[in-house]
């Protein structure tokens, strides 16, 4: 961003529309399958048209302007885009010179309000248009922020359009229910990639004490209290809450053992959103209780990444929620360094029942819409953006953003790209999640498609393999919202709606939980959602839903 502009009430209604929440309210699961669009108002990246082969690196002087956030992995590491090595080479491996600003951490939403309220644009912003922008990418493109790729993709980027006419299924998600693209989007090829986030816990803990790992909701509270009264933990179940109280509970961790998430779901077809039905009562009187028992962080409202870490390193927190590569991967050597016997593993998530299969939980699609990068209506040169973003889904920009540099931070021993000593025993005492974020994104979202033999190596630890094992084991594919928006006519509606009443959700889960209202409040905070329109939020989510699905 180089200017803002200082007129509040330009920043205030950028801002009110842009923290609205996404349609699928955190979730990004199961998606249905279908043929991709062939509208006639948009080329179709399956057509027999030619694109134009691009060699690299690219012979040109021109720079292109980048706006995005920095991994969380490597907030404390590095600084800026220009530190870290990924970024060095990829300006090297395309030959186009790149130009970084990168929003804070946590507080993306807000500085793209103000990005936009500017007026002064990038040429490229890497941004979820589906979770984050109200309206989704038809609001964006029609509102004049961004630019449709179609043209674009079929002339001049043969390695995605390839891949999307290769895979159908996938296609039909990466494009609005005009069938415009709008990004270039992160794949997750294979379905082991698709869930990597569940409960963790501290496995050598429930080893001394005599319990087994957790499956049930009773169970938990057996051990959050062993934890603080047998291992003097001071925060037992701590989480990250940036930029949300909660932040990782979205998918249904321990609210799902209640029938619900924290966003929309479908039920047999019909769409709901959790926080006005029943069960998220008695997940509130859950979290509350725990709470007041001293179970939970007491500074729950406002711990972040840093915080969460630190509890995890010292062992004030024995019970949390995080990936099995930026949790499991991180946290082991910190927890090992303060007590060589500690293992952590992954839980189920929770249900009520004994042997009942949990309803909800993290599972991505094949196509996430984080770190989906758009080309913005103030580029400079779009040709020569497509071009360079067309790097990272041919064969040789596949390797590169998975493993990184050859010779460096991966080698070639017989076909398979095998990550060297410099990510997986790093000198500086980097975790592996941090040293890959540094060299590579295999370990994180980006715009290219993610390879399945960067997990076999990131995984290192036996304990994140049977993570994944243990985690995919939910019904959350029947219940999860595939990528749908609202039409651009009704997202202003949308947006309004919906900034009221995640923000009203919010308040609710804050107060009931930390005990400043009764329970008894959470009636009146339904009847609250109700008059601010939650039922037409749901019709539109229904609407949207239908379109996806004749898609």
């Amino acid at each position: 961003m180089k200017k803002l502009v200082t007129s509040i009430v330009s920043i205030a209604l950028v801002g009110a529309m842009l923290t609205a929440c996404s349609s699928g309210g955190g979730n990004t699961g199961g998606n249905n399958g279908g043929n991709a669009n062939t509208n006639d108002g948009a080329s179709n990246a399956g057509t027999e048209t030619a694109a134009e082969a691009t060699t690299y690196p690219i012979d040109t002087d021109k720079t292109l302007s980048y706006w995005g956030e920095i991994n969380g992995n490597l907030i404390g590491v590095k600084a800026t885009h220009e530190d870290i090595p990924f970024f060095q080479e990829w300006q090297k491996v395309t030959g186009v010179d790149l130009e970084f600003t990168a929003p804070p951490s946590g507080q993306v939403k807000e500085a793209m309000n103000m990005l936009l309220a500017s007026g002064d644009l990038p040429d490229l912003i890497e941004y979820n248009f589906i979770g984050d922008f109200p309206g989704g990418p038809e609001k964006a493109i029609s509102d004049g922020y961004i630019i449709e790729l179609n043209d674009l993709i079929d002339k001049y980027a043969p390695n995605l359009k390839k891949f999307l006419a290769e895979n159908p299924d996938i296609d039909k998600m990466v494009k609005t229910d005009s069938g415009s693209y709008y990004v270039f989007p992160f794949i997750r090829y294979d379905e082991y990639l698709r869930v990597f986030q569940g409960p963790i816990v501290r496995k050598d803990w429930l080893d001394e004490l005599g319990l087994p790992v957790p499956e049930t909701i009773d169970e938990w509270t057996t051990m959050l209290r062993a934890f603080k009264e047998k291992k003097g933990a001071a925060a037992p179940l701590s989480f990250n809450s940036k930029p949300r109280f909660f932040n990782d509970s979205g998918n249904g961790a321990f609210s799902g053992a209640f029938g619900v998430n924290r966003g929309f779901y479908q039920e047999d077809g019909v769409i709901k959103f959790g926080p006005a039905e029943p069960g998220f009562k008695d997940y509130l009187k859950l979290m509350r209780d725990w709470y007041a028992e001293g179970l939970i962080d007491k500074n729950a409202a406002t711990a972040d990444t840093k915080a969460l870490d630190s509890n995890m390193a010292s062992g004030a927190t024995g019970a949390t929620i995080g990936n099995a590569g930026g949790g499991i991967g991180k946290w082991q050597p910190l927890v090992e360094a303060n007590d060589p016997d500690a293992v952590l593993v992954a839980a189920p998530y929770p249900v009520l029942k004994k042997g009942d299969k949990p309803k909800f939980g993290q599972m991505n699609q094949a196509y996430a819409s984080e770190g989906t990068v758009a080309i913005t209506t103030a580029a400079s040169d779009p040709e020569l953006a497509v071009r360079m973003l067309d790097y990272g889904y041919s064969e040789e920009g596949r390797l590169f953003f998975n493993f990184g540099t050859e010779g460096v931070s991966y080698n070639m021993v017989d076909g398979y790209p095998t990550y060297t000593d410099l990510l997986m025993k790093n000198p500086d005492n980097l975790a592996p999640a941090q040293a890959i974020s540094m060299y590579a994104r295999g370990s994180y979202n980006g715009p290219f498609i993610q390879d399945k033999r960067y997990a076999e190596q990131f995984f290192a630890l036996d304990t994140q393999k049977e993570a994944v094992n243990v985690w995919k084991n939910t019904d959350a594919a029947k219940h999860n919202l595939p990528p749908i928006t609202p039409t651009p006519e009704e997202s202003s509606e949308y947006a309004t709606i919906m900034n009221d009443i995640n923000t009203l959700v919010d308040e609710m889960m804050l107060k009931i939980i930390l005990g400043t209202e009764p329970l008894d409040q959470y009636e009146s905070y339904v009847e609250k959602m109700k008059s601010l329109n939650l039922d037409r939020a749901i019709e539109i989510q229904t609407a949207a839903l239908g379109r996806f699905n004749n898609r």
